[in-house]
């Protein structure tokens, strides 16, 4: 019972911040640092603009995600569900949404807090740049 109410009390928390004009700037502005560094190297998954604010879903096509995070182990992301902790199949999600295997493989979701910041966006972008094989 008590997660339940910790539950609700994190909701109304994450309400006050979450649909902030600022995350959803800093998630734009993160997309557009990888978009403009990698070009085609790297695709958004999902809707352009109707999307979680604090979220980024990308792929990197032709590599696997859990293998760039683990070249960076300061960062913190993912690369599927929490009930899918370990499975390096491609994200469920993501197939259901039409996205082929070699770039479902290369997905890593990027979640956005409340104290999120612009320098830290430009940290993992360098981070993830120096993690890419170039090309």
């Amino acid at each position: 019972m008590l997660e339940i109410v910790g539950l609700g009390a994190a909701c109304d928390l994450a309400q006050e911040w979450i649909d902030s004009p600022r995350i959803r700037e800093l998630r734009d502005y993160f997309w557009s640092r990888l978009e403009d560094a990698l070009g085609e190297r790297v695709v958004l998954n999902g809707h352009p603009s109707d999307r979680l604010p604090n979220t980024l879903n990308v792929s990197f096509p032709g590599q696997l995600g859990h293998e760039i995070l683990a070249r960076i182990p300061s960062l913190a992301a993912s690369t599927g569900s929490a009930c899918h902790a370990g499975s390096y199949d491609p994200s469920p999600v993501l197939s259901a949404m039409g996205v082929p295997e070699v770039v479902a493989l290369g997905a890593i979701r990027f979640s956005l807090g409340r104290t999120s910041t612009r320098e830290e966006v430009d940290w993992a972008v360098h981070q993830l740049l120096a993690a890419l094989p170039s090309t």
